[in-house]
């Protein structure tokens, strides 16, 4: 599993990526936020962000129950991520 990196870092000398995380309903909450913009190694899934950024922010939901988005379009949990992607976990929603 790849580490979340600290701190503003040259991609390109450290196989880094600079993503962008977007918070909404109960994550937000959990977060105490609605975005994040955060350092990763090169080869994180969104498996691996995902599972880094629970123990972070203690998210009480698995990845199981939730959807995730890259770019704005919905995404499969194995599709790759790239430098300067953005990224939303998106929570089940009730429908009436």
């Amino acid at each position: 599993m790849s580490a979340l990196i600290d701190g503003n870092t040259d991609t390109t000398v450290n196989n880094t990526m600079n993503i962008t995380v977007l918070y909404f309903a109960s994550l937000a909450d959990e977060a105490n936020c609605h975005e994040e913009k955060i350092n990763v190694k090169e080869s994180t899934s969104l498996t691996d962000l995902y599972e880094q950024l629970c123990q972070k922010h203690r998210f009480s939901r698995p990845q199981s129950e939730l959807r995730v988005a890259v770019n704005d379009y919905f995404a499969k949990w194995t599709d790759e991520i790239v430098d300067g992607d953005s990224v939303v976990f998106i929570t089940p929603v009730a429908g009436g």
